[in-house]
């Protein structure tokens, strides 16, 4: 890294290196026997019988040889003793999968997204690698323009990093590169897991999607910086606000109502969110597309019962909260939020208006998540019909082995009245 220019400013303390833990096997690789032989990637600690007899303890993150208790041999995976998942899945091969592997299999992952689904014709920002679709679980890496963004969930891919957006990097074009761990994951998986970056790494870039542009910040972005998951949605949802007003509740940094905004012609357009650093990047990312939309610092909650006193109605609304039950012991609040946003949505519908809703709780199966709209809607007095159900942007796959993956339900619906009640009108507060 070149020195400072004079009169420069030198940052306190630089971030970290990426982790560089070499992708080839060591001389010696530990056996580990496991109880079962589903397929799986996770195999979970209890599902351990231990180190095979004669093979050295392994440490935690390294690449171990995994058989079944009849010593059959299963595959090779990352070992996490300190984990609840101490097994993940990387091969189900004879040999110890080398450089050489792992180039094959990120190869694989990007000839998905630019060949098959050829998305650098729509986009410069589109997931590169998703966990276990792509065969490397505990690994999601996002392409933003020239920054390849990660986010880890195991100890082994997190030592690893390095060389993996090494590969990737060269595939791809990408000039930089980050990566990000989860407090709660760093935790679970029992390591320090510091964000680390490449030294040059922008503190921005802008991206496009369908001919929007954004930009992403990522010291104080979410998860990777986006949320490139919505990518088709967005485009869906502006293909019904022509001519309507419209609502983006919960907007973190804008996407719907700026995709609604530029590619269809609203009547009005407003975006609300409680992250004062969201706003203010949502209302940055108008500015680039030269949109005007009104943004609200405010709770959805608060903002969708003052508008609902109001008398207010809007002709399209999207609710997309951030992740209401991360764990399982978050299941009973954070199934009452999402019904109580749902409700308050609802109530705000204009008759014969477009409500999709969002959830992207992957604990919260798809017939649950319709139940809670079905509760919402009595209590809102509205006849739902449900226009489709769509999941992620197809660059987000998930493995028949790990359905957990597909963790996006986005129910599209039309709103009217319920049968023998009047058009809806602003009732008394609760």
């Amino acid at each position: 890294m070149p020195p400072s220019a004079p009169g420069s400013r030198t940052p306190a303390t630089a971030p970290p290196p990426l982790p560089d833990r070499p992708l080839d096997p060591p001389e010696q690789v530990s056996t580990v026997a496991v109880r079962a032989s589903g397929r799986h990637p996770l195999i979970y600690r209890k599902m351990c019988e231990g180190t095979v007899e004669g093979s050295r303890r392994p440490e935690s993150g390294d690449l171990v040889r995994i058989v079944d208790r009849d010593r059959v041999p299963i595959g090779y995976g990352l070992w996490n003793a300190r984990s609840q998942i101490a097994l993940r899945m990387i091969s189900r091969g004879p040999d110890a999968p080398g450089r050489g592997f792992w180039a094959d299999r990120l190869e694989h992952a990007v000839a998905l997204r630019r060949d098959t689904l050829r998305l650098d014709d729509v986009a410069n920002a589109y997931r590169v690698v998703h966990a276990e679709a792509d065969g490397l679980s505990g690994l999601i890496v996002d392409r933003y323009d020239d920054v390849l963004s990660a986010e880890v969930f195991s100890l082994g891919m997190y030592q690893r990093i390095g060389p993996i957006v090494a590969i990737l990097a060269e595939k791809l074009g990408t000039r930089h590169a980050r990566v990000s761990v989860d407090a709660r994951i760093a935790e679970a998986e029992g390591f320090e897991g510091r964000a680390a970056s490449s030294p040059d790494l922008p503190p921005k870039t802008t991206i496009r999607e369908h001919g929007v542009r954004y930009r992403v910040r990522f010291e104080t972005g979410h998860k990777t910086g986006f949320f490139c998951d919505q990518r088709e949605n967005r485009r869906r949802f502006a293909s019904f606000c022509d001519d309507r007003d419209v609502l983006d509740a919960c907007c973190y940094t804008g996407g719907f109502a700026v995709a609604a905004r530029v590619l269809a012609k609203p009547r009005e357009v407003t975006g609300v969110d409680l992250d004062e650093n969201a706003v203010a990047l949502a209302r940055e990312n108008a500015n680039l597309n030269g949109v005007k939309i009104n943004w609200i610092h405010s709770d959805a909650f608060h903002y969708l019962r003052q508008m609902h006193q109001n008398g207010r109605f809007f002709g399209a609304i999207v609710l997309d909260p951030p992740k209401l039950i991360a764990r399982r012991e978050d299941w009973d609040e954070g199934r009452k939020k999402y019904h109580d946003l749902n409700l308050l949505a609802m109530r705000l519908a204009a008759p014969g208006g477009v409500f999709l809703s969002c959830s992207c709780s992957g604990l919260m199966p798809r017939d649950e998540f319709l139940d809670l709209l079905r509760a919402a809607a009595r209590r809102a007095g509205r006849t739902v019909r449900v226009l489709a159900i769509s999941e992620a942007s197809p660059d987000h796959p998930f493995a028949l082995e790990a359905p957990e993956g597909a963790y996006l339900k986005a129910v599209w619906m039309r709103l009217d009245p319920a049968e023998g009640s009047e058009t809806p009108t602003a009732p008394e507060s609760e």
